[in-house]
C-alpha cells in the first residue's frame, strides 16, 4: 500500500499545498489502491479515473500559477451512488436507473468540485438507500474491510469500506435511519449526519425527504469536519436549507483534539445504555469510552428519553410512505429501464413490467409499507400517529438538550455481522438503526466515532447534539479519538473472499 493512502485527508491537503506532493500522485495512489483491492470489497461500483485525473490536474496547475487552494484541494473523494454526477453513472444501487447519466451536478458535489477535490467514483449502497448491509444493492453486496465475509453496514456500507479499504481519504454518504452512522461504527471509521437542511438535498436522489442528510465519511474526526464545512450551507435550490452559517466544526474539531472536556456535560441516554439486545461487547466498549470522556473532564449524566423506544415503528411508517411517493416517478417512460415496450403493451403493463423487474424486494416491501398507511381509511391510525410519536421524540431532545450539551450511546447494538445472517428477517436488520433512528427524526446532527474492539470488530459511540450545533458534537467526537486513538483494520491480503 502506497504511504500516500495511509495519510489523512488533513495530511495530503498539506503535502499538496506545500508542493511535498501533487494532486496528481495522491489520485493515482488511490487509483491504483483501488485496482489493488476492490474487487474484494466492492466498495465502488463506478470508478471514473480520467475525471479524477483531470480534476487533479487542475489542482496542481492552480498551485503553480500560485493560486490559492482551498482546505481540501487535490484531495480525492469516493460519492455514494445516490448523488447525482454529471456525465458519471448514478444508479442509486438499483436496476431501475441502470446506466443513467444525470445531465447535472448535485450540489454537494458541485461544491466538491468548486473545492479542487478529485471524484475517484460511486459507491455501493443498498438500493434506494433502503438497508442496513449493503446487501440490498442490485449489483452485488460490499464486503467489510475488516473481515470480508461480515457487512460492511447500510445504507452507505460503499462508502465506508472505501475509508476503511484505504481506497479513498474521504466519502460522501446520506443518512435518513442511521445509513452513515452505522456503516462508519461497524468499519471503525467515522460517519457525521449533519442537522437536517444543513447539507443540500437538490440532486440526491429521493427517498424520504423529511428525514435524508448528506453528510461526511472519514478515518478521522477533524477530516470529517473539514468535508462538512466543504459541502455544508444555504442552497436556494432546496426548499429545507438553512438560511444559517454553517457551525464552527473544524475550530471545535480542533478544539476537542486537544483531550480537554472540561465543564461538557455529557447524557447518558438511559433507554439505549442498558437496553435489550446490546451486545456484551458493545457494552462494554461503550463503557470503557465513557469512562475515557470522564477522564478528560466530562460530567456524565444519565437522561431518560422515554420515547425514544417508539422510534423504530414511527420511523418505519414515515420513511416507506415517504418513500412511495418518491418512488412514483420510475416508471420507465422518461428515463432509466424500460421493460416489455413492444408495441403491444399499454403504457400501465410497460410500468408495472420496468417496477417488477427493475426495483428489488426490500424497496417494494417498503413502497407497499407506505402506501398501505397514507391510503384512505389509515392514513390517521398510522401516517398520523407515527408523526405524533415523531413530535415526542422531539420533545425529548429538547427536554435533554435543557440538561446537558450533548446526548451519548452506542452507536449500534451489535458490530458487524456475517452476510447473510439477517436478510431472511426485515425486524432484525432493521435493529441495527436502532439507536441512530431517533435524530433523524429530531433532525438533529450526530456522529459516530469508534470507540474500541468488542471480538476483534469495531465499535462506534454516538454524540448527539441539538440543531445547528453541529460543533458540540465535533468537540466531543474529536476528544474521545484523542484518548482511544483511531483504529486500523487488518491489511487486506490476496486471499479471495
Amino acid at each position: 500500500m502506497s504511504e500516500l493512502t495511509r495519510m489523512t485527508a488533513a495530511q495530503l491537503a498539506g503535502l499538496i499545498a506545500d508542493g511535498s506532493t501533487s494532486a496528481i500522485e495522491v489520485t493515482r495512489a488511490h487509483l491504483d489502491r483501488i485496482t489493488g483491492v476492490d474487487e474484494r470489497v466492492h466498495a465502488y461500483l463506478h470508478v471514473d479515473g480520467e475525471g479524477a485525473l483531470a480534476a487533479a490536474q487542475a489542482v496542481d496547475a492552480a498551485r503553480a500559477a500560485g493560486q490559492p487552494l482551498g482546505p481540501l484541494a487535490g484531495v480525492p473523494i469516493a460519492v455514494k451512488d445516490v448523488v447525482t454526477t454529471k456525465g458519471v453513472p448514478t444508479t442509486a444501487g438499483s436496476k431501475i436507473l441502470d446506466g443513467w447519466r444525470p445531465p447535472y451536478d448535485a450540489t454537494i458535489v458541485a461544491r466538491l468540485r468548486a473545492a479542487g477535490m478529485p471524484i475517484l467514483g460511486k459507491t455501493n449502497m443498498d438500493e434506494f438507500a433502503m438497508g442496513s448491509s449493503t446487501e440490498y444493492s442490485a449489483y452485488g453486496p460490499t464486503y467489510n474491510p475488516w473481515d470480508l465475509t461480515r457487512i460492511p453496514g447500510g445504507s452507505g456500507g460503499g462508502s465506508a469500506a472505501a475509508i476503511a479499504a484505504y481506497t479513498a481519504p474521504l466519502a460522501i454518504g446520506t443518512d435518513t435511519g442511521g445509513s452513515i452512522r452505522q456503516p462508519g461504527a461497524v468499519t471503525g471509521t467515522v460517519g457525521a449526519k449533519p442537522t437536517y437542511g444543513g447539507t443540500s438535498r437538490y440532486g440526491l436522489i429521493a427517498f424520504s425527504s423529511s428525514l435524508d442528510t448528506p453528510g461526511p465519511c472519514a478515518r478521522t474526526v477533524l477530516d470529517a469536519a473539514l468535508l462538512h464545512e466543504a459541502i455544508a450551507g444555504h442552497d436556494p435550490r432546496d426548499s429545507t436549507s438553512i438560511p444559517a452559517a454553517v457551525p464552527p466544526v473544524v475550530e471545535a474539531a480542533r478544539a476537542g483534539a486537544s483531550g480537554d472536556l472540561t465543564g461538557v456535560r455529557l447524557g447518558l441516554v438511559t433507554q439505549f445504555a442498558t437496553g435489550d439486545g446490546v451486545e456484551p461487547g458493545v457494552q462494554a466498549a461503550f463503557r470503557d469510552a465513557v469512562d475515557a470522556l470522564t477522564k478528560l473532564g466530562a460530567e456524565v449524566v444519565e437522561v431518560s428519553c422515554p420515547h425514544f423506544g417508539y422510534a423504530l415503528p414511527a420511523y418505519y411508517l414515515i420513511a416507506p410512505s415517504e418513500c412511495s411517493s418518491n418512488l412514483a416517478r420510475y416508471d420507465g417512460v422518461r428515463y432509466g429501464l424500460r421493460s416489455g415496450d413492444d408495441g403491444n403493451r399499454s403504457l400501465e403493463e410497460v410500468m408495472s413490467l420496468t417496477r417488477d423487474q427493475g426495483i428489488g424486494p426490500e424497496v417494494k416491501r417498503r413502497i407497499m409499507l407506505g402506501t398501505y398507511a397514507l391510503s384512505s381509511g389509515y392514513y390517521d391510525a398510522y401516517y398520523g400517529q407515527a408523526q405524533k410519536v415523531r413530535t415526542l421524540i422531539t420533545r425529548d431532545f429538547t427536554a435533554a438538550f435543557e440538561q446537558v450539551d450533548v446526548l451519548i450511546s452506542p452507536t449500534t447494538p451489535f458490530v458487524a455481522f456475517p452476510l447473510g445472517a439477517r436478510t431472511a428477517d426485515p425486524y432484525q436488520m432493521y435493529l441495527a438503526d436502532l439507536f441512530t433512528i431517533p435524530t433523524n427524526l429530531y433532525g438533529g446532527p450526530a456522529i459516530s466515532v469508534p470507540c474500541g474492539l468488542a471480538d476483534g470488530l469495531p465499535v462506534g459511540l454516538q454524540v448527539m447534539a441539538p440543531t445547528m450545533a453541529d460543533d458540540r458534537m465535533y468537540r466531543v467526537a474529536a476528544a474521545l479519538e484523542s484518548a482511544v486513538g483511531t483504529l486500523t483494520p487488518p491489511e487486506l491480503s490476496a486471499a479471495t473472499r
